[in-house]
């Protein structure tokens, strides 16, 4: 069978990483599918070399949405054409397991986090009491998997019993930013989700000590309030919301910041041992950037030395990391020079095989 079907919930032009791992199975000889869901206001679906389906939905939150999405996922799958199935992360992992059972078909789950040590999940009793269940009755039923980090996959074997491949999320090999590219107005940059646990209440407040901007790169269940943080300190001249941007416009946006922004709140194992792909694209963009000493960022950064470690995400914390940075030239030059060689080693072209040979396997 060399048909596969992907699938998610979010609008799939903005979906990263999941255009490196269809891209890749694509040119491998597989017949891809990916299947997402339209917004309001989603632009267009963007040409690619695999095929795209996006379901629209009449809820676009709670769990309305989550129950009318996963309906009309079940339902498409149903009348697809039989292929593999993939369900990316635990929100569309029933569908596929039903539909899998029904059709008689292989089926796989990529476990890109663990859903329910989100702080949004893990704060909020009755939907982690439920995602808790869905995880228990569906992750046993798919043995066949992999995720992006050894830590993550040692959970899933510990408390599933399912041994997962590791393959990390590094982007795209691309053209960086010059290392001893001048920076007259400094701007740091935080691009991905703001969603809850991203440390926006101490980050914005933090920005009132350091002389410099920030550019806020994306949209997520936070913006609201981090929007509404900024006015309250009166940072509308030195922070600004940049929105969802193409993922073909983002390399040479980041490449033009001073440095980049990676900070997760300790709440839920999630964030705790998290490999966010923001991380690795500041590093692929060239660019030092302030990150949380948390055990999977240290260890990469004792191997390759590439950003500014904090330990704590205290707004005093993050203004004296961002002011290290501005301020200590020597430290500055020898993460950007670090940058440039460890974007050599943390690249696709060094997973991609193993993801091929995965499906190959199956």
């Amino acid at each position: 069978m060399n048909r596969i079907i992907l699938t998610v919930t979010n609008d799939l032009n903005y979906d990263q990483r999941m255009h490196r791992i269809c891209g890749s199975l694509f040119n491998a000889g597989y017949d891809v599918w990916l299947v997402g869901r339209k917004m309001r206001g989603s632009v267009p679906v963007i040409k690619r070399n695999f095929r795209q389906k996006r379901l629209h939905c009449f809820f676009s939150r709670s769990f309305l949405f989550y129950a009318e999405y996963n309906l009309r996922l079940f339902c498409f799958l149903l009348f697809a054409p039989k292929a593999i199935l993939c369900a990316i992360d635990l929100d569309t992992i029933l569908p596929v397991y039903f539909t899998s059972v029904l059709r008689k078909t292989k089926r796989v789950y990529d476990a890109h986090e663990l859903f329910t040590e989100q702080k949004e999940v893990v704060s909020r009793k009755r939907i982690h009491a439920f995602w808790l269940a869905v995880e228990r009755f569906a992750v046993p039923r798919f043995p066949k998997g992999y995720t992006v980090n050894a830590m993550l996959a040692g959970i899933f074997r510990e408390r599933y019993g399912v041994v997962y491949a590791v393959i990390p999320n590094y982007p795209l090999l691309t053209d960086a930013a010059a290392p001893d590219r001048q920076h007259r107005e400094p701007c740091f940059i935080y691009q991905g989700a703001v969603n809850e646990g991203r440390c926006f209440e101490t980050l914005i407040p933090a920005m009132k000590q350091v002389p410099a901007g920030l550019l806020i790169c994306g949209t997520g269940n936070f913006l609201a309030q981090a929007m509404e943080l900024v006015k309250l300190h009166g940072l509308e001249e030195k922070i600004r919301f940049g929105g969802n941007r193409l993922p073909g416009d983002l390399p040479e946006l980041t490449a033009q910041a001073y440095a980049g922004i990676t900070l997760f709140e300790a709440a839920g194992l999630n964030q705790y041992y998290s490999l966010s792909n923001r991380f690795f694209d500041y590093i692929m963009a060239g660019i030092p950037q302030l990150c949380v000493n948390y055990p999977l960022y240290k260890a990469i950064n004792d191997q390759y030395d590439i950003m500014y470690p904090i330990n704590n995400t205290d707004s005093e914390s993050i203004a004296n990391g961002l002011n290290k940075l501005l301020n200590d030239h020597a430290l500055y030059k020898r993460l950007r020079e670090h940058c440039q060689l460890a974007r050599e080693g943390l690249n696709w072209l060094k997973v991609a095989p193993k993801l091929i040979s995965f499906y190959q396997q199956l």
